[in-house]
């Protein structure tokens, strides 16, 4: 697994207040993690503060599970 991946699921997993290792390449943010409307958008923030790029609004509504913010993430840094 990449670097970039593993800083995603460490993001997600401090951000939504979960165990780490319910944060898996395949989890949706909402349906499985639990992030609800405003966790969402304080999701986008610490992944943009986390690897130090900015997500446009269009883009970051794409981003709906792990491996798509892993994918949207490479392709930024």
């Amino acid at each position: 697994m990449s670097d970039t991946a593993e800083r995603v699921k460490k993001v997600a997993a401090e951000t939504l207040k979960i165990d780490l290792s319910m944060v898996k390449d395949d989890s949706r943010f909402v349906e499985d993690l639990g992030a609800e409307s405003i966790l969402s958008v304080v999701l986008v923030a610490a992944f943009e503060e986390e690897f130090d790029i900015e997500m446009d609004e269009q883009g970051a509504l794409g981003v709906k599970d792990v491996s798509t913010a892993v994918t949207f993430i490479e392709k930024h840094l």
